[in-house]
Order: structure tokens, then C-alpha cells, then sequence
């Protein structure tokens, strides 16, 4: 695609962004203000369907590529829009994403040679999937992290290893871009909503299943590792106090950080996007290392963010004493 292709498709999907955004003022698709909520206004819900039809866009343009990745895409936008709207039961959407996932496998057929890894890969998936949700809960912490993944993603493809059509990474980056505009912002015009955060998640499921198989690494995993630490350790600390994990609350340490210490919610996004690209980059550093040391570097890394999360937390507990 052209530079002017690029620009069309931008200029569109700002317009499609406002005509959903007369469509959910109409139906009322709107994040209600609650006890765990960090805005006081009432505000539009959804704003993140624009991954997804942006996704639709590089579809049909480019004679139908991964059809299974789009179907499955498509089912699990669908039924996180109806969330946003309506509750929809944990098995509904539960299987749901089973299904979205099991057509990755499809698109990339990759049943026989990961047949025995199969459960293991359907069981990270479907987590990424659920941390993405739970992490969408400030203004601008979905866009910039994505953008964060996407960016990393397209230097890859593009001096590393050619593992995906860029034009798929470049839309989908663009898409990221205009949800900025109206998400990004001390008042946000808009949210992502399940359907931004669980597409989002799922579209770079989809990136990230194809490059660690083309390159039979797995250290491409950890450009998760931010959230993935985040929603690792805030579960594993709520169940140490026996709470029940399936209820709502205000513990991951973004909202922490928001909420107990008052710290801009652009700032904490841009921090976690931040803290991301730097051990992104250290990671493809990393690719160039033999296999030893690449995963002796992952894990010094690891270590040295969760002591960082325990610290930050410690210290915001102690400012409560």
C-alpha cells in the first residue's frame, strides 16, 4: 500500500469512529460512573470496535487473507460489543474466545506440530485475553501499551525476521492511532470497552502466535510481560487474602498508582508503555545472544520487574499507614 492508501484509511476510520459515537449516544452505549470507576461523567463505550473493522479493511483489500484469524476475530468482537451493551454469561463468552482461539490454530495450520501443546497455548491465549480486559481501566493504557506491542512488532518484521504481511501490522497500528485521539486525553471521549480491549488482545495474540512459531522462539512472548506481571501478581496476592478473584476491584497497581497516590492517568499509561518498549528492546537485543543467555536475560528480567511491582506496592501501602 501507498502512503495515500494509509492516509484514506485513517481519514475513514475517524469518520466511522464519530458515526459510532452518534450510534452509542442513541443506545445509550455508555460507561456508567461506579464506586470502582476513575471517571465522574458518564462516557461512550466501544470505542475500540474501530480494531476490528480496521482489521476488515486490510481483509478485503487484500483478497481475503487469513479468513480463519478474521472469522475468529469477528466472534469475539461480537460477543465482547454485546457485553458492552448487555452482561453476557462467563461460559458464553468463555467459549467464545476458546473458539476465536482454536481458529488461529487453524488459519496458521499448526494442529500437528504443536498437537501436544495445544491445551498449554489455548490456556495463555485465553489469559492474555482476560488481562488485557482487566488492564483497560485508565484513559489511554490500551492505546499506548498496543501501540507499544505494534511498534516492537513492525521493527521485527521489518530488520529482523519478515513474519507478517507490515501492511496487517501498519493498519493495525493506524487504528490504534485514532482511538488515541479520542481515548488519550485527561477526558476521554471514549473508552475501548470489552470489544476494543479483547479484539486488540486478540489481534496481537494472533501476531505474536505467528512469529514465535516462524522463528521457534518463545522469548517474543514477554512483550506481554508488563501487564502479564501486573495481573499475575495482583491475582496471586488477592488470593493469598482469600478474596474471591471473580469479583471486581480496584488492586492492579495502575489503579493504585491513580487512585491511592493520585498520579495522572496519562502518565501511568505512558509509564507502563514505557517501561514495555525499553525490555521489548532489550528482548530482540537479546534474539542476537545464544540461547543461554537470551533466556538468562529474560529471566534477570522478570525478577528485576516483579521486585520493582513488590517495591512500588510496599510503598503504597506504607503512604496509607
Amino acid at each position: 500500500m501507498t502512503t495515500s492508501y494509509y492516509l484514506i484509511i485513517f481519514v475513514l476510520l475517524i469518520l466511522i469512529e464519530l458515526i459510532y459515537f452518534k450510534i452509542a449516544r442513541i443506545y445509550q452505549i455508555l460507561d456508567i460512573p461506579n464506586h470502582r470507576s476513575s471517571h465522574q461523567k458518564p462516557v461512550i463505550r466501544g470505542g475500540g470496535i474501530i480494531f476490528p473493522i480496521a482489521i476488515l479493511f486490510y481483509f478485503f483489500i487484500n483478497d481475503f487473507q487469513f479468513p480463519y484469524f478474521v472469522l475468529g476475530l469477528i466472534s469475539i468482537a461480537s460477543i465482547s460489543f454485546i457485553d458492552d451493551i448487555k452482561t453476557v454469561g462467563k461460559r458464553i463468552r468463555m467459549l467464545t474466545h476458546l473458539v476465536a482461539v482454536l481458529l488461529i490454530f487453524q488459519e496458521i495450520n499448526s494442529w500437528i506440530t504443536l498437537t501436544w501443546w495445544i491445551p498449554a497455548i489455548v490456556f495463555i491465549c485465553i489469559g492474555i485475553i482476560n488481562t488485557f480486559n482487566f488492564m483497560d481501566g485508565i484513559n489511554g493504557i490500551t492505546v499506548s501499551y498496543g501501540l507499544t506491542i505494534v511498534i516492537s512488532l513492525i521493527w521485527v518484521n521489518i530488520f529482523h525476521d519478515n513474519f507478517i504481511p507490515l501492511d496487517l501490522l501498519l493498519i493495525t497500528a493506524i487504528s490504534l492511532l485514532v482511538l488515541s485521539i479520542f481515548n488519550f486525553r485527561n477526558q476521554a471521549l471514549c473508552f475501548a470497552g470489552d470489544v476494543g480491549s479483547v479484539s486488540l488482545a486478540f489481534i496481537l495474540i494472533f501476531f505474536l502466535f505467528v512469529l514465535c512459531l516462524k522463528t521457534q522462539n518463545l522469548g517474543y512472548l514477554f512483550f506481554f510481560i508488563v501487564y502479564g506481571i501486573d495481573t499475575s501478581m495482583t491475582i496471586a496476592r488477592r488470593l493469598y487474602l482469600k478474596e474471591n478473584i471473580f469479583e471486581p476491584h480496584r488492586q492492579h497497581l495502575f489503579q493504585l498508582l491513580k487512585n491511592e497516590l493520585g498520579i495522572n492517568a496519562l502518565y501511568i499509561s505512558i509509564a507502563y508503555s514505557t517501561v514495555q518498549l525499553a525490555v521489548n528492546t532489550i528482548i530482540i537485543w537479546s534474539m542476537k545472544q545464544d540461547l543461554f543467555h537470551e533466556y538468562l536475560i529474560i529471566g534477570c528480567l522478570t525478577i528485576l520487574l516483579i521486585s520493582v511491582y513488590w517495591g512500588i506496592r510496599l510503598f503504597i501501602t506504607r503512604q496509607r499507614v
